[in-house]
């Protein structure tokens, strides 16, 4: 436990589907997908991902002009592309900014996290895509974040860190499924989720 993180140093599926980062099997279908997912960063972004920021949770009618007003008091501004629906032109509810220096990434990820922004309350966070590796997007099951109603959360990230393993008294892990195959206990599964969803209640708990 002595190199433990609340924030992922390198992306693993199967751990940033468990709230605490210990899960040994897959809880959900789209864990699965991640884990056999074959990704590779978009070779068509340019710029320097380690002074780029991924906002996200914006609201819909935020425009690039918004965001520019807002992130630019952190310092000047290389590049910012807000995401958009390539057939609506609507925006996807989040952005990328890459500063000139990274002392205003530092600062912006600071302070901007959490900011409201057109009534809507931001995430700020580095990118991820290409900084992190073995970074798995959340169309194919991946991602960081989440909210509770998607029944897809996943940990390691800025949004949502990993708890602090707690000692169970569990004993030793059996193995499920025999053969090898992607078949796992059905029981097993609904167990590690409620015990997820408890860790989670009494962390909300505890935070008010």
């Amino acid at each position: 436990m002595a190199d433990w993180s609340p924030i992922a140093k390198v992306y693993d599926p199967l751990k940033a589907g468990s709230i605490d980062g210990t899960d040994v099997e897959p809880h959900d279908r789209a864990v699965w997908r991640a884990m056999g997912a074959r990704y590779k960063p978009n070779k068509g972004v340019v710029g320097d991902p380690h002074l780029t920021l991924f906002v996200f949770r914006l609201n819909p009618l935020t425009t690039e002009d918004k965001l520019h007003q807002v992130f630019s008091k952190y310092g000047d501004i290389q590049r910012l592309r807000l995401v958009r629906d390539i057939v609506t032109g609507f925006s996807k509810g989040y952005a990328f900014i890459e500063y000139k220096e990274e002392r205003s990434v530092v600062r912006a990820r600071r302070d901007a996290n959490k900011l409201v922004v057109d009534q809507h309350e931001v995430v700020v966070d580095f990118e991820q895509e290409r900084a992190l590796k073995g970074w798995v997007p959340r169309r194919l099951g991946g991602g960081q974040g989440g909210k509770k109603e998607s029944g897809q959360l996943r940990f390691g990230g800025r949004d949502r860190p990993f708890r602090k393993p707690i000692n169970l008294g569990l004993g030793p892990v059996q193995e499920r499924g025999g053969g090898g195959g992607r078949e796992w206990d059905r029981q097993g599964t609904r167990d590690r989720e409620d015990r997820d969803r408890h860790r989670e209640e009494q962390y909300q708990i505890n935070q008010n």
